[in-house]
């Protein structure tokens, strides 16, 4: 697994265990649901009714994020990318703020062989754009613009993760040995 995935993947297990707040809810009950769906679902063994059932509590409340980080997960882990990409735009049709759903798709186009960075970018921009301090979503700009041969806009970015030392140091690294690989150090 990429690192880059290794670390989005991080950051959500970090986010669902710090609780992170949802928007308000319409329904507790169908929310309460969701949650006790998402939860039966993680502990079978039969992976194709876990899914069934992570599918049912993203219907029944498409604002918990829960049930989307385990289907992205379960998709990506099959490398089914197109799938993973599905899971995130349900998600941000519901929460079109959520930087996790943009990263992951970003993250989802550069995993196919070859990577679809042309796909890639606007999830990755929109994800900038949403959070502007995210050293992840500036390694991933500089990286996919590296890519595309767009070196000064890869610099700038690159140069912003490499930055993010303290809080991202994972990222911060990465970006010093892309922006090492450009000759643009």
């Amino acid at each position: 697994m990429r690192l880059g995935a290794k670390l989005v993947l991080l950051g959500l297990a970090w986010m669902l265990a710090m609780g992170r707040p949802m928007i308000a809810r319409a329904d507790e009950a169908s929310a309460a649901k969701a949650r006790s769906l998402v939860e039966a679902a993680i502990n079978m063994t039969d992976s194709r009714q876990a899914v069934k059932l992570l599918w049912q509590a993203s219907d029944i409340d498409p604002t918990l994020e829960d049930p989307y980080v385990y289907l992205g997960l379960y998709y990506n882990s099959r490398s089914q990318f197109d799938q993973v990409v599905s899971v995130y735009k349900k998600l941000i049709k519901y929460e079109p703020n959520s930087l996790s759903a943009y990263l992951n798709i970003g993250e989802a186009y550069m995993s196919f062989t070859p990577p679809k960075a042309s796909e890639a970018l606007p999830y990755y921009q929109k994800a900038y754009q949403i959070d502007a301090t995210s050293g992840f979503a500036a390694l991933r700009l500089g990286e996919v613009y590296a890519q595309m041969g767009n070196r000064e806009q890869a610099a700038h970015y690159l140069n912003q993760a490499s930055g993010d030392s303290a809080k991202n140091p994972a990222v911060a690294a990465e970006a010093r040995k892309v922006l090492g690989d450009l000759g643009a150090m």
